[in-house]
């Protein structure tokens, strides 16, 4: 059994730590927060596990093996780092780290010690991220042209990330996790209306390797909740609705056919051909992803081997969501990807 710390009890800590008590091959041994509020309800839903004010205990305790970090972003790089040097294997809540520099001395540091260093990218472990990526790889969807989200909603507020690094940051993991194509360049363009607090809409667009292009909609002021992704192949389209309860992926036959190697002629006067045919909804399996992910951490620790969504997985997000900012502080001005690679 993997025992787990948890720190942080706010928003996202308590699903994580009653995943780690759900899940198979982990054990929760420890919650630290520095709310005694927090620290309270802790207490009352995992009665025997060590409750603290601080998470440095954690640190010297050897029946702990991991810990899994959900506190504020901007506290993700010191103790991460903290635990890495430790001993510890970790498992932090996204972004990885709030700068690239940061995230690239963890992934250093887990990869020196031998340690797993796993980012919370919880799309990843879904049952319907997992099928398209099935659907992808095995020829369904053809050539993918296109990925395009909606992730709206009346958001959390933050002081510490605006909601290019709250939202955003699920799909461009999820790309990361799709594709693995080359990032060439990204643009964004956003804005803020709520006096002292970070930009709350955003649109951006990503170019990829491949002719692939991704457009993603962010917004924490929208009246309804929307979790949708097109994504259009030269075979196949794909419609993820994250909202719906049961039929989250539906795979329509439909798309557009050209003649091959038309003449000059035929091209001014060909017309496009359109292809309708039936939409399907796969099978999909419905276990939690926070448990599905929780269980692949464990195993990864057990067996040690590189999770899915790797340190080297989220300093690539991370890296995304600084050059988005950037294009965003320039009111959306494409900022070139491969150079930025290669400097740092």
């Amino acid at each position: 059994m993997i025992g787990i710390g948890v720190i942080g009890y706010g928003y996202w800590g308590p699903n994580i730590a009653r995943c780690v008590a759900e899940a198979a091959g982990c054990t929760l041994k420890a919650i630290a927060d520095p709310s005694g509020a927090a620290q309270a309800r802790a207490a009352l839903r995992h009665p025997g596990v060590a409750i603290d004010d601080g998470w440095q205990r954690m640190l010297t305790d050897p029946s702990i093996d991991a810990v899994a970090i959900a506190t504020p972003t901007r506290l993700h790089y010191e103790i991460a780092l903290a635990a890495l040097m430790a001993g510890k294997h970790v498992l932090v809540e996204k972004p990885l780290a709030p700068t690239s520099r940061e995230a690239a001395r963890l992934v250093a540091e887990a990869a020196k010690r031998n340690l797993v260093l796993m980012v919370d990218h919880t799309f990843v472990y879904t049952g319907a991220v997992q099928k398209i990526r099935d659907l992808i790889d095995s020829g369904v969807t053809g050539d993918l042209f296109y990925y395009d989200s909606t992730r709206i909603n009346f958001g959390l507020f933050q002081d510490d990330v605006n909601v290019v690094w709250d939202l955003a940051v699920h799909d461009l993991a999820i790309l990361d996790f799709l594709l693995g194509a080359e990032p060439l360049a990204i643009s964004a363009n956003g804005a803020g209306h709520i006096k002292g607090s970070p930009e709350n809409l955003a649109h951006i667009t990503l170019y990829l390797e491949g002719g692939v292009t991704a457009h993603l909609n962010v917004n924490w002021l929208a009246p309804v909740k929307i979790r949708r992704t097109l994504i259009g192949g030269s075979r196949r389209m794909i419609v993820y609705d994250d909202m719906e309860p049961s039929e989250k992926v539906k795979v329509y036959d439909r798309g557009v056919e050209f003649h091959e190697r038309p003449s000059q002629e035929e091209i001014r006067r060909i017309l496009p051909a359109y292809r309708m045919g039936d939409v399907w909804t796969p099978h999909i399996p419905v276990k939690e992803a926070l448990i599905t992910e929780i269980e692949h951490f464990g195993h990864c620790v057990a067996n040690n081997q590189v999770p899915l969504t790797s340190g080297e997985s989220g300093l690539r997000v991370v890296r995304l969501l600084e050059a988005a900012s950037q294009s965003l502080a320039q009111r959306g001005h494409p900022i070139d990807l491969v150079p930025l690679k290669a400097a740092s």
